[in-house]
């Protein structure tokens, strides 16, 4: 047996023991036996490339891999409070949603759960749309990925190209199934208002498939071309504002609003969640900066108002920055920080 068909050969036996769909498995087989004729033909090695890398991504998606849902709603409220505080509205949406799911589990009626509206956080910047949703998927027990839509222009982006394309591959939610690993994962649509103004009707006419529960059991990605189940996977979207967002999607989306914080829940976040991670996120000893309460104002607002958290997390990180260097130069080993001397420590 010549190397090629030895390298054929191995490329059926990865399909035989893989645990694709049968029909998708015959038709990769019948697609190798044709290749296998075609040996001395100088077309053979592309050929062969574009068949091992298709190989490579079907035998790499979770046909029929699931996480175990963790459907306990205390263990959901703990994890909630403690990436969060504040959104009670939010959390009593998650937690409600958690309940659902529990019941139609303990039924026996899982899937039907998915035909509820999905989520969709809408707010400004820094507002903690994003990181609520990780926080569900933590919640839930279950795989995390993130689609980015921000500047996107292309529905291929999301449907992939055609394998007849030469650098053709799949597109982002095949990508992010094979880097979740699991077919009930738990996908963000991050900021889906914010696509192109060229590609919005395209990109929303896929979004409609996506989190439509009539058509999104057999999505077709062009470069897979064999339907794949997303009918378990729980989607998760946020944007800035509905404003740009087609009526179509917004009628399969329930609009959660994400509210600005004010100065004194940003006090609570900043001194009781943001601080004690960037100190942690340093390597600084715990008590190496203590701030006074009467700082924590200026911190807040060292520019000005900004709806979402961003800029204190950018502030609390300088001030942790200046102190670690402090200490590194061996000018201290603790610093409290004062209203007196807070200006040394706050980014400029």
């Amino acid at each position: 047996m010549d190397a090629a068909a030895q390298e054929i050969s191995k490329l059926s036996e990865r399909i035989k023991s893989s645990s694709l769909p049968q029909k998708l498995a015959e038709e990769v087989l019948v697609r190798l036996d044709q290749l296998s004729k075609l040996t001395n033909s100088p077309t053979f090695l592309p050929e062969f490339d574009r068949i091992s890398k298709y190989i490579d991504w079907v035998i790499a998606l979770p046909w029929e891999v699931r996480t175990q849902d963790r459907l306990e709603l205390e263990a959901a409220k703990k994890i909630l409070d403690k990436n969060h505080y504040g959104l009670l509205e939010v959390k009593d949406r998650i937690l409600e949603y958690v309940s659902v799911m529990k019941l139609k589990q303990e039924k026996g009626e899982g899937k039907e759960v998915f035909r509820a509206p999905i989520l969709c956080f809408v707010g400004l910047v820094g507002t903690g749309k994003t990181t609520i949703a990780f926080s569900i998927a933590e919640a839930l027990g279950r795989k995390f990925a993130r689609i980015p839509f921000g500047g996107m222009g292309d529905p291929l982006d999301l449907r992939g190209q055609s394998r007849m394309h030469a650098e053709a591959e799949p597109g982002k939610v095949i990508k992010s199934l094979k880097n979740a690993q699991s077919k009930n994962c738990v996908i963000l649509l991050d900021e889906i208002d914010r696509v192109t103004e060229a590609g919005r009707s395209s990109i929303m006419g896929v979004l409609v498939e996506l989190l439509d529960p009539e058509q999104n059991h057999e999505f077709v990605d062009h470069y897979i071309d064999y339907p794949f189940d997303l009918s378990e996977v729980l989607f998760i979207a946020t944007a800035n504002n509905t404003t740009n967002i087609s009526t179509a999607v917004l009628d399969r989306l329930e609009p959660i609003g994400m509210s600005s914080y004010s100065d004194n829940e940003k006090i609570t976040i900043g001194s009781q969640y943001v601080f004690p991670r960037v100190i942690k996120e340093a390597g600084l000893p715990e008590g190496s900066i203590v701030l006074d309460n009467e700082v924590w104002p200026l911190v807040v607002r060292p520019l000005g108002f900004d709806s979402g958290i961003r800029t204190l997390e950018r502030t609390i990180e300088g001030i942790v920055r200046k102190v670690a260097r402090l200490i590194v130069e061996g000018k201290g080993q603790s610093y409290r920080i004062t209203t007196e001397n807070v200006k040394e420590f706050l980014p400029q």
